[in-house]
């Protein structure tokens, strides 16, 4: 697979089984994310751009930028076409975008207050701000891992910093999460390669099954487990 396929056209494979809930989850909130994207765009954390492609294929949209740390790592991909300041700001003007995104980005964020803030500033009033966050994921990237969000966190801080959140929702249930321990174990935990070929090889079947058979909670409620988190929240003067 290529770098861009690692995201947008991942199969169910035993080589694929840690990456493809959390990759096509991602993918599909971020397409049904795409009709509120509009005008200039910018894409917080973009890495190697990988949903770039998917984007621009809104006609509404006129400018994508992405925006990244200088050192980030994008794994070979295409750099950022702008970086953050060393004082933590976006090398924008106020109110010079109208929409973005930041897709698995605040949970490496050791204060993502900032980063909001920051949005919040560049982005003009009523312009939307698509997020993704993950809930079931090992330790990466270690030590830039901050953060699991609760929906109800996020709720929060994105309505200190001026957003109102239109739409939440959860990225899988308890079976997908079942299947997705399942494949971390198999594909993260278990380093001896013929064991993880094997297991991999006989769970991959009940993981295709959990997948399958899951159903995506309807609302964030008490006992309720899910996988991620992804939302469209609109920018409101404060």
């Amino acid at each position: 697979m290529s770098k861009s396929d690692n995201f947008t056209n991942v199969k169910l494979r035993i080589n694929t089984l840690d990456i493809y809930h959390f990759r096509n989850a991602i993918l599909t909130s971020t397409k049904a994310a795409i009709p509120y994207f509009k005008g200039n765009f910018l894409d917080v954390g973009c890495g190697n751009k990988p949903y770039k492609n998917l984007i621009l294929q809104n006609k509404s949209i006129s400018t994508y930028t992405g925006l990244d740390l200088e050192n980030a790592r994008n794994y070979g991909g295409p750099k950022a076409d702008i970086f953050w300041t060393k004082d933590g700001s976006i090398p924008l003007p106020s109110e010079s975008y109208d929409s973005a995104m930041a897709t698995e980005v605040l949970e490496h964020c050791p204060k993502p207050e900032a980063i909001i803030s920051e949005v919040y500033r560049v982005l003009k009033t009523d312009s939307f701000f698509f997020i993704t966050v993950p809930f079931i994921w090992n330790l990466h990237e270690v030590p830039h891992d901050e953060y699991r969000y609760t929906p109800f966190a996020l709720q929060r801080i994105l309505n200190e910093y001026g957003f109102e959140i239109i739409k939440m929702e959860a990225h899988g249930g308890w079976n997908a999460a079942l299947g997705l321990m399942l494949s971390l174990w198999c594909r993260r935990y278990i380093k001896n390669n013929l064991l993880k070929f094997t297991f991999s090889f006989f769970l991959l079947p009940l993981i295709a099954i959990l997948y399958k058979v899951d159903t995506i909670p309807p609302s964030f409620s008490e006992g309720q487990m899910i996988t991620g988190i992804s939302l469209i929240a609109k920018k409101v003067k404060r």
